[in-house]
């Protein structure tokens, strides 16, 4: 009997705490998808169409609310617990503020790894059906590639880059130098535009310029190793690949030298993503701790912890710059702030009354 009834209350507290959740999830998202559908009505030709730019928005901005929705979940279901008198028996029965919160915990480690490992990777796939340069990574706002091989060297330069409906990649205002082995300048073709697809680079109303200064006009059609996938992995941005993605992406881009950090703060971002989840309970329940069922003074610590809430959302920023710059650790970049908030909290929910 002893061994049964903690895991009645487990499961009590945790379906108070998911009720919470998702109370505050489904109010914060109704509100951003209405917004997002009325702004893009115009720009859409249809409603379905609308509907579905509103939903791909809309999983955009849900990683950015998420934690707060944990928090404000945790403080709305210890409210309704306090308020109810629930949460005085559940003390009453000798369970300590941590005990109560190991419930809540467990809900929020969930939380995490379902955002980290399924919410992500179909909003990915979402966002990057249709890929434009307005959401690719360039340099200096333009298209830089390059490929050895046996025969030489090929460079490529394109003012920006679009994909097809067939998935290739078509460059604008491009420029191609052809080298050999030596690196001497063997072609020069420049053309308004270049396609590359999965047979090669195909080169419409090409102008070429030979290592003797002969211009000719013709239609070129190189052999390379190039091939769309390859080129949108050299300019996605971190948030552009989902999470089981990631760690094979980071080692093909440190084998071609291309820099990582960003992808490397967002990997660390996505795995301890659960850890942050719980950091916003442990959080809440420092904000919705008392001994008392009226004058729980419930608007103030809200608004307190929605202020401290914001306030952490920008430290967590500056630490994630920290990591892309490298200043720090990619990986501490990410863990500190997290460690701050649980050990800060921990200490107020010592306290018993924080406010």
């Amino acid at each position: 009997m002893y061994r049964f009834l903690p895991n009645v209350l487990t499961r009590f507290l945790l379906r108070r705490f998911f009720g919470s959740f998702f109370l505050v999830t489904l109010t914060v998202c109704g509100i951003i998808f209405a917004v997002t559908f009325v702004e893009r009505l115009s720009s859409n030709p249809d409603a379905i169409t609308t509907l579905f730019d509103a939903w791909t928005r809309l999983l955009e901005y849900i990683p950015m609310f998420l934690p707060l929705a944990v928090f404000m979940g945790t403080l709305v279901v210890s409210y309704n617990l306090t308020k109810s008198s629930e949460m005085i028996i559940i003390s009453g029965a000798g369970l300590s503020p941590y005990q109560i919160t190991k419930p809540f915990l467990i809900g929020a480690f969930l939380i995490g790894t379902v955002a980290a490992t399924v919410l992500n990777p179909y909003s990915v796939n979402l966002t990057t059906r249709n890929l434009t340069e307005h959401q690719l990574k360039l340099i200096d706002d333009s298209v830089w590639l390059r490929e050895a091989s046996d025969n030489g060297f090929l460079t490529v330069r394109a003012t920006n880059i679009n994909v097809s409906g067939d998935k290739n990649i078509i460059f604008n205002n491009v420029n191609i130098f052809l080298q050999n082995k030596n690196f001497q300048l063997q072609e020069r073709i420049s053309a308004q535009q270049a396609t590359l697809s999965y047979d090669g680079l195909y080169i419409p109303n090409a102008n070429a310029i030979n290592s003797d200064g002969v211009t000719t006009k013709t239609t070129k059609h190189i052999h390379t190793k190039l091939t769309p996938q390859t080129v949108l992995d050299r300019y996605l941005k971190p948030d552009q690949i989902s999470f089981w993605k990631l760690p094979g992406f980071i080692r093909k881009m440190n084998a071609i030298g291309v820099m990582t950090r960003g992808h490397m703060v967002q990997f660390w971002t996505l795995l301890f993503l659960p850890l942050t989840m719980m950091a916003m309970v442990i959080l809440g329940m420092a904000f919705a701790q008392t001994k008392q069922r009226r004058n729980y003074s419930f608007g103030l610590k809200f608004s307190l912890g929605i202020l401290t809430c914001f306030a952490l959302y920008f430290i967590t920023n500056l630490f994630n710059a920290l990591g892309t710059t490298g200043v720090l650790p990619p990986i501490l970049a990410i863990v500190a702030p997290q460690i701050i908030i649980i050990a800060g909290a921990c200490m107020f929910i010592t306290s018993f009354d924080t406010i």
